[in-house]
């Protein structure tokens, strides 16, 4: 098993004079450059980005649907590297409010885990294939209040990786901590990333 480095890939502009931040995750077998290249397509352009490259490319071992304890140490160290993160961006100036997450697959089930356990008023987040992890939603892991967070979650039917159940019953959780969920359910849509859905994310959580 592993747990994770402190490997933080950069672009944008500096977090010093940001107006607003946003953190990628990528997938697994990925890579921060991968993932952080998708602002060419959101196309923010008063953000400063940050993504933390996985160790092996893999955030967690196993399917976000084995029980939890099978996915440790990794799952908890990326969490706790996200929370470092934060940590550091909120000290060079950037509020809670005015952090975005994205993410895609195994890095939109991270995204979801990590904001649903630290639950506040952040700028927003997008989902791009994921739900909340474990053998069964551990609801007691979820805490806080998201205070009309925008957060949109987006997956196909049926997808590989992640069914479109554990979706919804992830939606409802979020909802239910105040978040401002919207779902979008792709029939026969591949396991990737859709013009539309970029789009989506774009109007329903960057608002442009």
């Amino acid at each position: 098993m592993y747990t994770h480095h402190k490997n933080i890939i950069t672009a944008g502009i500096p977090v010093e004079s940001a107006d607003k931040a946003i953190i990628f995750l990528h997938g697994r077998g990925a890579t921060a450059v991968d993932i952080i290249s998708l602002n060419d397509h959101f196309q923010v352009d008063d953000a400063a980005l940050f993504a933390p490259q996985a160790t092996n490319h893999s955030w967690y071992p196993y399917s976000f649907m084995a029980p939890e304890n099978e996915n440790q140490p990794a799952l908890n160290s990326a969490l706790e590297l996200i929370s470092e993160l934060v940590a550091d961006i909120v000290a060079k100036g950037i509020p809670l409010n005015k952090i975005f997450f994205a993410g895609f697959s195994q890095g939109a089930c991270l995204t979801l885990e990590y904001i649903s356990r630290n639950a506040a008023q952040y700028g927003g987040a997008i989902a791009f294939t994921g739900g909340l992890i474990g053998e069964t939603i551990n609801r007691a892991n979820y805490s806080g209040d998201f205070m009309q967070t925008p957060v949109f979650i987006s997956t196909g039917n049926p997808d590989p990786h992640v069914p479109v159940s554990r979706v919804e019953a992830s939606s409802d959780i979020l909802k239910e901590m105040n978040a401002e969920v919207q779902v979008k359910i792709y029939p026969g849509r591949a396991h990737t990333i859709s013009r539309e859905e970029i789009d989506l994310a774009r109007k329903l959580v960057f608002h442009l």
